[in-house]
């Protein structure tokens, strides 16, 4: 827990910029708006939106931002030194980025000999004059220049003089910030530690000969040795107190440093304080929103945020759990607005049953016949293909059904589907025939749709929403089929999972049958049927 007297880690967010560098990520403006103002609430303190000039897209976001900008965040343009043997008064990318009209700037410019008579082609003396000319250039026009060293690491193991160089150039140019970058991601813990040590203690020398001590630190990593995470916090341990990164540490190749990770490691276990505690339990919504926007699935299984971080399996772990969450977690999981989740599968004892139950209502205990039942189901169930700990909605729906519960909203009577194959052509148009009956009443219904299972679905809603209107703001949100018996051949079971929400809620279901269509079926029906339950006990618990 952080107090008023926590040091403070300035957090620098460039999911906009180098998060979009991700492969399979894209974004559109509106997109990268709604991201903005989500981090926004967040209490990023600095938040990189992108390289004006660069692509029209970029300019429209800055522009936009100006007429509607973010309340407690900096939004800051990024771009690279001059071009060598140019003036930075003259160049038009410099141009783009004071009409961005950002307070902040960030600069980067070679550290890494390397780069700079291999990638810019010019000589090591006029990159440190073009560091120097482009810092000075915005400071002129009242800018505040954050410079990020690229290849910092890199060109410090290789040519340590010459880096030490670059760095004393952007300072005498007046740049508030030095950030170490990490741009190859190949750098270790102890080494980022000594580096970033060795920077500090450096009194670097300033143009007219005098000294000047460094101005403040930051470091940007990234994860191509998985250690994006484990380096930033070295270099904090080290004195930095910027740490630049991206949420779901999205990012070029293997990713940056992910957010998600750092802030409550930063906060809740090093005592750095970051953002506020009501802002922190927000860190989970945030993560998962951003995944949402930019249409990636979240990771599962990512530390803190993810679904499965805080998911107990095993009946020892839960037994354990349920008297005291310490014995096996870390932190409280609504401390960064997580949850913990009993997850049921075959594995599972009676303790996972009965602290499952208790999450959906339902108050058992082991003297309770049915919840042997429910246990006994369950194992019988996962032995033919079943998987509950990814169909919590279908878990449910059997532990109603044992107790005597299960609300018998309609029935099924059977369905045909029909796929249209056009030699020579592809296509997914299928046609479903779905029979139902509701309150003794028979209802046949048909509808097509883009494939087997979203026909299905349609011709379901189409059978049903007479009766059950609140179907009308129900959708399949995804849809996953797996062999389980591969050896089997065709006659291999298959098992569906089918995801559907309101939107407000989702849940999953599944359906086990070596029949695709039937198990697809079956998973679809739950779906309907876990939601027309959810529906009813929210408005039963509104009249109460």
């Amino acid at each position: 827990m952080t107090t008023n007297s926590s040091p403070q880690i300035w957090l620098y967010d460039t999911t906009l910029r180098d998060g979009t560098q991700c492969e399979g990520l894209s974004v559109s403006i509106e997109d990268k708006l709604r991201i903005a103002k989500r981090l926004d609430q967040l209490g990023i303190p600095f938040i990189e939106g992108g390289w004006p000039g660069a692509n029209p897209k970029d300019v429209q976001f800055f522009w936009q931002l100006q007429e509607d900008p973010l309340k407690q965040s900096e939004i800051v343009a990024f771009c690279s030194t001059r071009r060598p043997h140019t003036v930075a008064a003259a160049e038009p990318m410099l141009q783009a980025i004071l009409t961005a009209g950002s307070r902040w700037v960030t600069i980067f410019g070679k550290s890494w000999d390397l780069h700079v008579t291999e990638s810019l082609k010019t000589t090591l003396e006029e990159n440190l004059a073009m560091i120097r000319d482009t810092i000075e250039y915005f400071r002129s026009h009242g800018r505040r220049v954050i410079y990020d060293a690229e290849h910092w690491f890199d060109g410090y193991k290789h040519n340590r003089d010459y880096a030490l160089q670059t760095l004393e150039a952007a300072i005498a140019a007046g740049a508030e910030w030095l950030v170490l970058c990490d741009t190859n991601g190949g750098t270790l813990p102890h080494e980022v530690s000594e580096s970033v040590q060795t920077v500090i203690c450096q009194k670097l020398m300033t143009k007219d000969g005098g000294q000047k001590t460094i101005p403040q630190i930051g470091i940007h990593t990234h994860n191509d040795c998985d250690m994006a995470v484990a380096n930033a916090l070295a270099a904090v341990m080290a004195g930095a107190t910027m740490v630049q990164g991206t949420i779901n540490g999205y990012g070029e190749r293997c990713g940056n440093a992910n957010l998600c990770s750092l802030i409550p490691n930063l906060q809740l276990k090093m005592g750095y304080s970051c953002i506020g505690e009501h802002q922190l339990t927000q860190l989970t919504e945030a993560s998962r929103f951003v995944s949402e926007v930019v249409n990636l699935a979240p990771d599962e299984h990512a530390p803190f945020v993810g679904r499965s971080a805080f998911a107990h399996k095993g009946g020892v772990h839960v037994s354990a759990v349920e008297r005291n969450p310490l014995t096996y977690e870390h932190i409280q999981p609504q401390q960064v607005g997580n949850r913990r989740r009993i997850v049921i599968s075959e594995q599972s004892g009676l303790s996972n049953v009965l602290a499952k139950a208790r999450t959906f209502g339902i108050e058992l205990d082991k003297q309770t016949p049915e919840a042997r039942q429910i246990l006994q189901r369950l194992k019988q169930l996962e032995s033919q293909g079943y998987q509950f700990e990814a169909a919590e909605a279908s878990f449910a729906l059997l532990m109603y059904e044992a107790l005597g519960a299960r609300q018998e909203f309609f029935e099924v009577k059977g369905f045909q589907v029909h796929c249209d194959l056009v030699e020579g052509k592809e296509t997914s148009s299928a046609l479903a025939t779905v029979k139902v009956a509701v309150n003794g009443q028979n209802i046949l219904e048909a509808a097509e749709g883009n494939g087997p299972v979203a026909a299905l679905d349609t011709a379901l809603r189409k059978a049903l929403v007479n009766f059950y209107p609140q179907l009308a703001s129900f959708e399949l949100t995804d849809y996953k089929v797996r062999i389980l018996d591969g050896h089997a051949g065709t006659a291999a079971k298959t098992r569906a999972l089918v995801e559907s929400g309101n939107g407000h809620q989702r849940w999953t279901t599944i359906g086990v049958s070596t029949n695709i269509l039937a198990a697809s079926y079956q998973a679809v029906v739950e779906g309907l049927e876990y939601g027309l339950l959810l529906h009813s006990q929210a408005e039963a618990a509104l009249k109460v």
